[in-house]
């Protein structure tokens, strides 16, 4: 705290002496009687000069100092610029001549951009201002006894003792970017009227100090403040000056300690508390040496009951509200403390051929038909390595990986196993079309109403096929539904990816009715209401697609089935 004024410059618009000197003279009454002295005004002779410094230099100089406004000035400006917001309680203006008349106290809070007035003063508020005495504006201070040393006051503060200064709400009084005093309407001293050479005396304004007590603004997280970034510093560097930027505690930063520390957002930051005294500390984030900043989530702070709701910036290819979790693409190495900068180990895993790395341990988990401890690789029985995975070979035996051409060997090459072993391998997905000897699908017709009706269809939709699968007890056909026509299921199918079981593979060893790898097809079928999956059988209507399909299967439900 201090006068926020020291060592700052005050600007006016004039100055006596300033363009060449200047007789001045005022009564002074001694004994029941005035007395006129007269003197020099001289901007040039420093003990002859009266400049704006004068208002803010020590009290207790002596001789007094004083700023002189020029002769005959009748409405003067005084105006001081801080170069960051401050907190200011009150001011005081003591004056050599007599107080003005009339006087106008502003404020900006966004440096200079708006004024708004703090406090009027005239000797007649509502003949000067138009308002009633006590409503903005007050005729206590505006009398022209004593003829010197009359002092006009103003209170931000009122009651101080009822106002916490650091919440929010009291920044709105006590906040101050600059500060303006209008001297409006100057006025004689009472006994002037009895000097016999009156007529020598010239209006003016004299001030002797200029206080404007005040404080940075730090919202109660500071003891001490250190000049703001682009202050300019007297030199040599005035005694007892008020600087703008704080010394932050309670985990707090910025010129003001405005926000939270970089580490130290796990609650909303809050102002200290000026009646009670309670620091309202930042807390530190959680983030288990994986962070050097985080952030205040107000989701996550509600959500924990507002315990806790930082959120961690993490680094060191971390991820997870308190960096806990290895970063998609990374596992944990169970050799390094979890705390340590390389505890998460980039995976070695191909991109096209996984789903994705274990975070656990680094194990890489293949998409269907791949293969590899990286899933670099077609599975036996698959070709065609892309990012969909591998397709099941169309042949009863292997085939080549990467144009899909079957890879026929003889009987004669593996004395150890069978004919059958060698045309139908437990790896293959076999379609009844490559395969007519191994069974035959007979397929159903849409355009028979009866039986489409009497079937009792659950669902129809039009699906791309990506690849199948033998699971050894049951197959399953991985497709992308592009559309949904009909859904009467429980299923509630959507597009995107979708799994189908042929119900054909088990009692029929092929995959009735068949689905090639990569084209599209129409599909209708069932409902597996014990497992609650899309089934397809030898009684389901796949077709490949067509534009006019979707229309016959509207039609058919429309009009045909009830």
């Amino acid at each position: 705290m201090g006068n926020l004024a020291v060592g700052r410059p005050v600007q006016t618009i004039s100055q006596c002496g300033s363009s060449s000197p200047e007789r001045y003279c005022w009564p002074v009454y001694k004994m029941n009687r005035c007395v006129l002295h007269c003197e020099v005004c001289d901007a040039s002779v420093l003990h002859r000069a009266h400049p704006p410094a004068s208002m803010t230099d020590s009290p207790f100089k002596h001789p007094l100092t004083w700023w002189q406004s020029a002769q005959g000035v009748s409405i003067e400006t005084l105006q001081l610029d801080l170069e960051v917001e401050f907190y200011f309680t009150h001011l005081i203006i003591i004056f050599r001549s007599p107080r003005p008349a009339a006087m106008a106290i502003e404020r900006s809070q966004d440096f200079g951009r708006t004024w708004s007035a703090l406090m009027l003063y005239a000797h007649n508020c509502s003949e000067v201002f138009d308002l009633e005495d006590g409503q903005s504006c007050t005729q206590k201070y505006s009398t022209a006894e004593p003829c010197s040393n009359g002092e006009v006051i103003y209170r931000a503060l009122s009651p101080w003792d009822k106002l916490d200064p650091y919440r929010i709400d009291a920044r709105v009084h006590l906040g101050i970017t600059n500060i303006r005093i209008r001297l409006l309407q100057p006025q004689s001293c009472f006994c002037q009227q009895k000097l016999p050479d009156a007529s020598v005396l010239t209006a003016h304004y004299a001030i002797y100090d200029l206080i404007l007590k005040g404080g940075c603004l730090c919202h109660g997280h500071a003891d001490q403040c250190v000049p703001a970034g682009d202050q300019q510093i007297t030199h040599p560097p005035v005694k007892h000056m008020v600087h703008g930027k704080c010394v932050c505690r309670h985990h707090t930063t910025g010129d003001h300690c405005e926000r939270c520390d970089r580490l130290y957002n796990d609650r909303p930051w809050q102002p200290a508390n000026g009646l009670t005294g309670e620091a309202h500390q930042c807390v530190k984030c959680k983030c288990n040496g994986h962070a050097e900043s985080c952030h205040f989530d107000k989701t996550a702070w509600l959500r924990s009951g507002q315990r806790s709701g930082g959120v961690c910036d993490c680094l060191h290819n971390t991820s997870g509200r308190h960096c806990q979790h290895c970063k998609s693409g990374f596992y944990r190495d169970p050799e390094r403390p979890s705390t340590a900068p390389d505890s998460c180990r980039s995976c070695v895993c191909n991109r096209a051929g996984s789903t994705y790395c274990n975070p656990d341990n680094g194990d890489c988990v293949c998409k269907p038909g791949v293969a590899g401890p990286h899933c670099d690789q077609c599975m036996l029985g698959f070709w065609g390595f892309d990012e969909y995975g591998c397709k099941p070979c169309q042949c009863a035996g292997d085939c080549d990986p990467y144009t899909g051409d079957c890879m026929i060997r003889s009987l004669e090459s593996d004395h150890n196993s069978t004919a059958e072993n060698h045309l139908f391998r437990t790896e293959e997905l076999f379609s009844a079309l490559s395969h007519p000897d191994k069974c035959v699908c007979k397929q159903q017709e849409l355009g028979n109403s009866k039986i489409f009706c009497s079937v009792k269809y659950v669902y129809a939709v039009k699906v791309r096929v990506l690849a199948a699968h033998d699971k050894g007890s049951h197959a399953e056909v991985d497709v992308k539904v592009l559309k949904v026509l009909w859904d009467n299921s429980r299923l509630r199918l959507s597009r995107g990816n979708q799994i189908l079981y042929p119900e054909s593979w088990t009692s029929r060893g092929c995959t009735c009715p068949v689905l090639f790898p990569g084209l599209e097809y129409l599909v209708v079928g069932h409902e597996d209401v014990k497992k609650g999956r899309p089934m397809v059988n030898m009684k389901s209507i796949v077709k490949p697609w067509r534009p006019s399909l979707s229309r016959k299967v509207h039609q058919l439900l429309k009009t045909k089935c009830s």
